[in-house]
């Protein structure tokens, strides 16, 4: 019989399962984007030692059920060449996944291939991936193109939605009102017709790129820099489960990337070790310990840009079921 370690098993990302003598490797697809010649890898994983079943996880990765025990050192051996290939940072070579508390970085397809979509949303959800993985806090982060928000960001600890200033070329302009009756219909109405030109309401606009879609003539532009939305703690769960709120409009992603590192570093200070799992969501954290402290320690160090909007103090609403 085997002397098993459940705690040690779920580290390595596999796991436990209703099945007696039986586990599921979950593989990280960070960004959701990986190349074809992967999938024979993940078949002959699922077919030589799972069950022959593979599942698309909610976070874009794969899970391979039916997996025995003893077979998870083969398992590891085989995942490697995944692991090398998506550039995954790894601990311990050969090992398969060392930590499994961050979770897969998501992303809707982003600039790559949907028209909306305002930033390459894989190449900025690796970025991530490198700056926060591995590690065994409990943190979910997911990336969006445009405010279409196709990946739920506001589901999630962080969302990171794509922005656009919309840059006007008058000279290219006919008066078609295209883009002002677009961003009436499918976005917040920040565009009006002043001596028959457009002028856009700097202050309501999302920078959905609405306008720049629908215009003819090409008046409209997207802007050469990239911003952002960033929106934080969302959240399912039992006891509180909210949307996430804005915190910072029209960021950078030098900004981003230090709050989410500054957080990790806040957790490991203030969470609860004796929570189910030694997990403590970063919510509830903030919660208990107040959001003005969460906010100097995530903004330590940080340089914003000159347009970047900080909307805090941030109050979560939602159910609560405490």
């Amino acid at each position: 019989m085997l002397d098993l370690n459940t705690k040690k098993i779920k580290k390595n990302a596999y796991r436990i399962t209703k099945v007696r003598g039986e586990t599921a490797s979950r593989i990280r697809i960070p960004g959701g984007l990986l190349t074809a010649d992967l999938l024979p890898k993940i078949q002959e994983i699922a077919e030589t030692y799972g069950n022959g079943r593979i599942h698309l996880t909610t976070r874009q990765g794969f899970e391979i059920p039916g997996i025995r025990y003893e077979d998870m050192d083969a398992v590891n051996t085989l995942l490697q060449p995944i692991i090398d290939q998506l550039e995954i940072n790894q601990a311990i070579p050969g090992k398969g996944y060392t930590a499994s508390g961050t979770r897969n970085v998501s992303a809707c397809i982003g600039s790559n291939t949907c028209p909306f979509a305002n930033y390459n949303t894989t190449d900025f959800a690796k970025k991530m991936e490198k700056e926060i993985f591995p590690n065994d806090l409990h943190f979910k982060v997911a990336f969006t193109g445009c405010a279409n928000d196709c990946i739920k960001t506001r589901m999630h600890d962080f969302g990171i939605i794509g922005m656009t200033e919309p840059q006007y070329d008058k000279d290219r302009c006919v008066n078609c009102q295209a883009c002002v009756k677009a961003c009436k219909k499918k976005s917040v109405d920040a565009l009006s017709v002043e001596n028959y030109k457009i002028v856009r309401d700097a202050a309501k606009c999302v920078g959905c790129g609405e306008c720049v879609i629908n215009c003819p003539t090409r008046a409209w532009t997207r802007s050469t820099k990239k911003y952002y939305r960033l929106v934080i703690m969302g959240r399912t769960g039992k006891r509180n489960p909210r949307l996430a709120e804005d915190y910072l409009v029209w960021t950078d992603e030098a900004a981003i990337i230090k709050i989410v590192k500054n957080t990790y570093k806040f957790v490991k200070e203030y969470i609860d070790t004796t929570a189910p799992g030694g997990k403590e969501h970063i919510g509830y954290i903030i919660d208990r310990v107040g959001f003005k402290e969460f906010e100097k320690r995530a903004l330590d160090g940080v340089e914003f840009d000159e347009k970047t909007i900080v909307k805090g103090p941030v109050y979560w609403g939602g159910p609560h079921y405490d």
